[in-house]
C-alpha cells in the first residue's frame, strides 16, 4: 500500500478504456475527488501532461537551468555506437512515455535495422502529432502507437523473427515514481515485453539542492507554468474554478526522501468548486503535483533484479549527474 503523502499517478492496472474525451474527463474528476481529499493534498502528475502541458514541458527541456535533458544527451552523444551495437542487430522498440520521441530518433538515425516502434503516451493529440511526423520521416519503420499510462499493460503485436524487444524509457520519468510504482512499472515492464527483452531507464541521480531546485523553479517562470497549466486544465476539461493568480508554483527538496517536490501554494483561505463539489485551501496550504527522485547509487538496480531484470551496462556523464541503464530480463527472477 502507498503511504498517504506518497504521490500516486492514478494510472489503471487494467488495459485502458478508449480515450474518448468524455472518458479522460471522467478519470481526471475521479482522481480529483481522490486525491483532493487526502492531507496533505495531491493530484496525480500524469495530469499535468495534457497538449499544452507537454509542449510547454518540451520548453523546459531547453531551460539553461535544467540540465537533466542536455546531460542525458551528452551521454547519448558520447556512447551512441555502444548503445546500438548493445542493442542487437535487429529490434522492436518500445518507449514509454514517448512524447515527442526527440531522444529516439537518434536510434532510429543510426540503428541499421528497426522492425517495429511502439510509443506509449497518455496524450492522445501529443501522440497523433508526433506518429505523423515518424511516419513522414521514416517510412521503412512500422509504428504501432498505444495511448495511455505507461503503468498500463498494453498488449504489443507478436514479436517479429529474429528482433528482440527493448523497452526505453529515457528522461529521468521513473523518478517522478514511488518504490511501489516503480516495482510496478519493471513487473509490467517484464511481462509486456517478453522473454528475452531488454529495459533501457534513464535515471537522475542524487546532487546538490542548488543545482537541483532553479532545474524545477527556473528563473523564467516556464515551469510555474507547466504547474499552473494543470489548474488551467481542470478548470476547462471538468468544470472547476480555480483561480491561478491564487496559487504560486513551489519547489522543494526533501532531502529525507531524495527527491523535488513540486507544489501549488494557496496565497490565501479560499474554496474551490470542481464538478460540484467544493474543496477547502488553508492560506499556504499546497497541492503536490509532481515527485522527481534522485536516485543513491545502486538503488534502481537492486529493484529491477527483483522484478526480473539484471544490469547489463551503464553508461553516464562525467559528472556521475546521470545515468542510462540497460537491463536484460533475467529468467530465474521473474515473477519475484
Amino acid at each position: 500500500m502507498l503511504d498517504k503523502t506518497e504521490h500516486k499517478t492514478g494510472a489503471s492496472r487494467q488495459n485502458p478504456p478508449q480515450n474518448t474525451a468524455a472518458t479522460q474527463n471522467t478519470a481526471l474528476r475521479d482522481s480529483l475527488f481522490e486525491s483532493l481529499a487526502q492531507c496533505p493534498k495531491q493530484i496525480s502528475s500524469e495530469w499535468l501532461y495534457d497538449g499544452v502541458g507537454t509542449a510547454i514541458f518540451d520548453v523546459i527541456t531547453r531551460l539553461p537551468e535544467y540540465y537533466p535533458t542536455r546531460t542525458e544527451k551528452l551521454i547519448f552523444t558520447t556512447h551512441l555506437t555502444e548503445i546500438i551495437t548493445t542493442m542487437g542487430p535487429h529490434i522492436e522498440l518500445v518507449e514509454y512515455g514517448s512524447g515527442s520521441a526527440e531522444k529516439t530518433k537518434a536510434i532510429f538515425d543510426h540503428h541499421p535495422k528497426i522492425s517495429r516502434y511502439m510509443p506509449v503516451e497518455i496524450s492522445p493529440d501529443y501522440l497523433d502529432a508526433s506518429v505523423a511526423r515518424l511516419r513522414q520521416d521514416y517510412p521503412h519503420i512500422d509504428i504501432h502507437p498505444h495511448i495511455g499510462s505507461f503503468l498500463d499493460h498494453h498488449n504489443f503485436p507478436p514479436l517479429a523473427k529474429g528482433a528482440q524487444r527493448i523497452g526505453f524509457f529515457p528522461g529521468s520519468t521513473i523518478g517522478n515514481l514511488t518504490d511501489v510504482q516503480i516495482a510496478d512499472f519493471l513487473a509490467t515492464a517484464r511481462q509486456d515485453l517478453g522473454d528475452g527483452a531488454a529495459l533501457i531507464i534513464g535515471i537522475d541521480m542524487r546532487k546538490s539542492p542548488d543545482i537541483l531546485i532553479p532545474a524545477y523553479d527556473d528563473a523564467i517562470g516556464i515551469t510555474s507554468a507547466f504547474n499552473l497549466n494543470l489548474l488551467s486544465r481542470i478548470n476547462s476539461e471538468i468544470g472547476a474554478d480555480f483561480d491561478l493568480s491564487k496559487f504560486r508554483h513551489q519547489a522543494i527538496w526533501n532531502d529525507v526522501r531524495s527527491r523535488i517536490e513540486m507544489h501549488l501554494r494557496s496565497t490565501i483561505a479560499q474554496s474551490v468548486t470542481i464538478a460540484g463539489r467544493q474543496f477547502h485551501f488553508a492560506k499556504d496550504e499546497t497541492i503536490l503535483t509532481e515527485i522527481s527522485r534522485k536516485f543513491p547509487k545502486g538503488h534502481l538496480n537492486h529493484m529491477a533484479t527483483k522484478q526480473g531484470w539484471k544490469t547489463h551496462h551503464i553508461w553516464q556523464d562525467p559528472k556521475a549527474w546521470f545515468q542510462l541503464i540497460y537491463f536484460t530480463s533475467s529468467d530465474e527472477n521473474a515473477g519475484r
